[in-house]
């Protein structure tokens, strides 16, 4: 059993949801970014997105995008990003998703990244410019089966097509909240549990629920209806707005907290 199956099996067993964080590797720095995910980690992070920073993040919203471009000043590249997963993995057994564009992972090398993130200790990749067509240009030379690729379900997706992504699903199923980029506000709950409820008879994997969400309102309103909670810019909103505060690991730290307690006692 992989660490993405175990965690959502222990979380079922708890009768919890799954807080999933998103934060872009090397934000604000290096160092201070290695600090940060650690200590998200050790304060109720069930698994971690690391964001491999890109210099055209279309998907995202301002913050993340900004996010993007402190890090690139920094000298963060992909091999940074593995070798920062490397340390992260001696600390901490969450599961640990690689997010990024194409362009980085084509420009890499698939296979040899395929063969550096599973090394790492890396638990899964989303891709999120990929269409499930044109998957199997990155995926056809790997030569085995411990890197989920998570797949990515929009609000605007047909159940025929969900159907499709879905089958090649592995890991746990990512549905958008809505349409337009990270970090935009207000959700349709009910629209939400609708769609959700559509997923649920194509798949059995888990279904994690990101975009827009960052109160403890709106987490412990996702995480009534679905497996797991993606929160990204809230937590990047945070890195910016303190990036010169020396408590900016104990203020991420603490939100984590907050965070992960909306999610406990909604198990289905």
């Amino acid at each position: 059993m992989n660490r993405i199956q175990k965690t959502f099996n222990d979380l079922q067993q708890r009768k919890e949801k799954a807080l999933v964080g998103f934060v872009t590797a090397g934000d604000p720095t290096p160092e201070l970014s290695l600090q940060i995910v650690l200590s998200m980690c050790r304060s109720g992070l069930d698994i971690l997105e690391l964001g491999i920073p890109f210099s055209d993040p279309t998907a995202d919203g301002p913050v993340i995008q900004r996010s993007s471009e402190r890090s690139l000043e920094k000298g963060t590249s992909l091999m940074s990003v593995l070798a920062m997963t490397r340390k992260i993995r001696l600390e901490t057994d969450i599961p640990i998703i690689l997010f990024s564009y194409y362009n980085p992972i084509y420009n890499y090398g698939v296979l040899r990244f395929y063969q550096d993130a599973v090394e790492a200790g890396a638990d899964g990749v989303l891709v999120v410019d990929l269409p499930p067509e044109e998957s199997n240009e990155m995926t056809t030379d790997w030569n085995g089966q411990e890197l989920p690729l998570i797949r990515l379900v929009a609000p605007t997706t047909p159940q025929g097509r969900m159907s499709f992504i879905a089958g090649a699903g592995e890991g746990f199923i990512y549905l958008v909240s809505k349409t337009g980029v990270t970090g935009s506000h207000g959700l349709d709950l009910a629209g939400i549990a609708e769609k959700i409820t559509s997923l649920r008879a194509v798949t059995a994997l888990p279904i994690c629920v990101g975009f827009g969400i960052s109160t403890p309102d709106d987490v412990a309103g996702i995480a009534s209806v679905a497996d797991g909670v993606v929160v990204g810019s809230a937590f990047e909103k945070l890195i910016e707005t303190h990036i010169e505060d020396p408590d900016i690991t104990e203020i991420l730290s603490g939100s984590v907290k907050v965070l992960k307690a909306a999610t406990q006692g909604s198990g289905r």
